[in-house]
């Protein structure tokens, strides 16, 4: 594989956030789920991503709104504040990746059982107006 051993624990890390904090939003906004996750998330991305690439791709110009919005919700969690706070951090994180959905549709379509479930009819349809992939004319 192509990823280094820190990436390799990175994207280890990073899953067992989405499911910490996926655990956390179904046992009724537990906060320290939540909390663990947010943790366990941001820790990822950094092996995976580098620190300096991390601060860089949260510090842009262009994603401070998702950055104060991610940051915000993450502290409103820390502080008992569970469903405000993962209501925010969803709005930031929106903004922050909401780039990468394109990419992430196209490897799940590729992927056996669930690219043929994609490319359904209705299914398809409904998942590019969530990606926002755009369908050529041609």
């Amino acid at each position: 594989m192509w990823l280094t051993d820190a990436q390799k624990i990175g994207v280890a890390l990073t899953s067992f956030g989405g499911i910490f904090m996926l655990l956390g939003v179904i046992l009724f906004f537990d906060g320290a789920l939540l909390a663990l996750g947010n943790i366990l998330f941001l820790s990822g991305l950094t092996l995976i991503i580098g620190p300096q690439k991390t601060f860089y791709f949260f510090a842009r110009k262009q994603k401070l709104r998702g950055t104060v919005c991610f940051i915000g919700g993450i502290l409103l969690v820390f502080i008992k504040w569970p469903l405000v706070g993962v209501i925010v951090e969803t709005i930031g994180f929106l903004n922050l990746f909401g780039d990468f959905f394109p990419v992430i549709l196209t490897f799940l379509r590729q992927l056996p059982g669930i690219g043929h479930l994609l490319t359904l009819p209705y299914i398809r349809d409904v998942a590019d107006r969530i990606a926002g992939s755009r369908t050529s004319v041609v």
